[in-house]
């Protein structure tokens, strides 16, 4: 099982992103705080709620499904935030991940007094109204390493996946519905026949 947190007596919130690698939409985030407490009493349960969680990549599509509910249900609170395409294009693809973090930590019902952060790079977080950041802890390859970022994952993950799904709608011919905006051949093939839509991300490669 991953680790409950990395600080087990504040309120920690776990942050994760999804779409840094995508041609075209939104890039999603996602903030978790956990009830530490209760994972600890049921840490060696493999009926708990939290037992299969770990890095949304490594999820099915299935389980990041069953996974999202559960999340929303046990967690002591969660937010998840989006940045735009124009956005991206304005600020870069890190920036805007990071942003798109914090973004979700502005939403969240509890202040956190701890930050976990999916990666390696941060800017300092400071909640509105307040003079001084959040302490925060980057860790590499966290959303296989601790619960909250793994929930943040799945949340991120998740919820641009259904953002894509909408959009495929109004473009069926890039095939969002498979392929999520992410840089396929069949994405390609799309663009170099029907151009780029208002969703792509001018400051990427759209062309191969």
């Amino acid at each position: 099982m991953l680790k409950a947190s990395y600080i087990s007596s504040v309120p920690e919130a776990g942050c994760d992103e999804a779409g840094r690698g995508p041609l075209a939409g939104s890039v999603f985030a996602a903030t978790v705080i956990l009830d530490t407490e209760q994972i600890l009493r049921e840490q060696d349960s493999p009926t708990a709620w939290f037992a299969s969680l770990n890095d949304s990549k490594q999820l099915t599509e299935q389980q990041r499904c069953a996974l999202r509910p559960l999340i929303e249900q046990h967690a002591r609170a969660w937010a998840v935030a989006e940045v735009t395409t124009e956005e991206i294009d304005q600020l870069n693809i890190l920036n805007a991940s990071i942003l798109a973090m914090q973004r979700a930590l502005d939403r969240l019902a509890i202040r956190p007094e701890h930050i976990l952060v999916d990666g390696n790079r941060w800017k300092p977080y400071i909640p509105h109204g307040e003079m001084m950041a959040i302490p925060a802890q980057t860790v590499v390859k966290g959303d296989a390493t601790y619960l909250s970022i793994a929930a943040a994952s799945v949340l991120a993950k998740t919820y641009r996946d259904d953002y894509m799904l909408r959009l495929h709608q109004q473009f069926p011919m890039y095939h969002w519905d498979s392929n999520k905006g992410y840089p396929t051949q069949a994405h390609y093939t799309a663009l170099a026949q029907f151009g780029p839509s208002p969703y792509h991300r001018k400051t990427f490669k759209l062309k191969i």
